[in-house]
């Protein structure tokens, strides 16, 4: 009995001391583990994005100069075209009045014809037995042929009005309809039989293709009212196109809005600039791109995450490393300089190589990943 009593006591007061450690312990501050970053030296750049797409500089609208019906239609859309060939053919409808006028032209102009010739034939048999003088057959002559070109051009006047073409004029003919410049075409909105018009004064007159340089393309897009301060034209820009993966190119800023634009609560600034398309690349017009502009950069200088600087009132200060073991620091003024959001300039304070102290390490952070 005395022994159990013994045993119980001993039992009891390593319950009681292990409870007391166990609270001195759980009483203790836990040691916090920071991150441990280094000042190193690179390029930092502050950047912006601009949304937008990616389009032709000049979009040509190729309208008729005669009014009619669409007889042929010998483009699509997609088709190279050079400057000057033809896309589309239209048949002239004409009117009576003119039609009428244009057939009695010529009716008359066969007749003097015909009385001309009869004289000018009797002239020839009359100089040829020198009744008559050189100076009466050479006008004899001229009138005749005056008179067959008469003829002639009253021809070509009824072929104009019946087809808007004549043999004469075929290659500048009106009714064939030919692209103003080198490219490719956009869209075709007209099709065999469509009714089209002239442009003039009262209307814009129906357009029959869109042809536009492929080779010469720009970026159009907006930025917002609180960066476009910042841009002027010149600046190099970085453009991704949205169909296009892993591939950027070179653009240079050319215009930038001098007025700005509501959209959403935004007053937005529309830009463009010049987009550099290697020819291997084939670049469809309308696609979606964002520009990445370059608002300034700071080369080859000392750069901390700038999450690692605690601010008080206007100074910044950094906690540099002096003791790895037990992760001891000493508290740093340094000078900052440009911020790409991620890192920070360090202009004087620190240099490189220095360790200093970064976000807290949590007890979650600090388990090893479970199986």
């Amino acid at each position: 009995m005395k022994a159990l009593k013994i045993i119980g006591l001993v039992l009891i007061g390593l319950i009681f001391f292990g409870t007391l450690y166990f609270l001195f312990r759980k009483s203790q501050p836990k040691k916090i583990v920071y991150e441990i970053s280094t000042v190193e030296s690179g390029d930092i750049e502050n950047t912006t994005v601009a949304t937008g797409k990616v389009s032709p500089r000049d979009e040509i609208l190729i309208k008729p100069q005669i009014s009619g019906i669409v007889s042929e239609v010998l483009k699509e859309a997609g088709d190279f075209v050079k400057e000057g060939e033809i896309i589309a053919t239209v048949k002239v409808i004409p009117e009576v009045s003119q039609l009428n006028s244009a057939e009695s032209r010529v009716n008359v102009a066969r007749i003097n014809l015909n009385q001309i010739k009869a004289e000018y034939e009797r002239q020839k048999q009359l100089f040829g037995k020198g009744v008559i003088a050189k100076e009466e057959m050479d006008k004899s002559e001229a009138d005749y042929k005056k008179a067959v070109e008469e003829l002639d051009n009253s021809k070509d006047n009824l072929d104009i009005v019946k087809n808007g073409i004549s043999k004469k004029t075929a290659q500048y003919s009106n009714t064939q309809i030919r692209s103003t410049i080198t490219g490719m075409i956009l869209d075709v909105p007209i099709k065999v039989g469509n009714s089209v018009i002239q442009a003039n004064t009262f209307n814009d007159g129906t357009t029959i293709a869109s042809v536009a340089n492929m080779n010469d393309m720009i970026f159009i897009g907006k930025v917002d009212e609180t960066e476009v301060g910042r841009i002027h034209t010149g600046m190099p820009m970085k453009l991704s196109v949205g169909a296009i993966e892993n591939k950027k190119f070179d653009a240079v800023l050319e215009y930038i809005a001098p007025k700005g634009v509501e959209e959403n609560g935004a007053i937005l600034f529309e830009i463009k600039a010049a987009a550099r398309i290697p020819d291997t690349v084939v670049i469809r017009a309308g696609y979606s791109a964002n520009a990445e502009i370059v608002l300034s950069k700071a080369e080859k200088v000392l750069s901390i995450p700038e999450s690692t600087i605690t601010f008080s009132n206007d100074s910044a200060y950094v906690y540099v490393l002096k003791d790895s073991i037990e992760q001891l620091f000493d508290k740093k003024l340094i000078t900052t300089g440009l911020s790409d959001g991620i890192k920070v300039e360090v202009k004087s304070g620190l240099k490189k190589g220095d360790k200093i102290r970064g976000n807290e390490i949590s007890d979650k952070s600090k388990k090893p990943a479970q199986k």
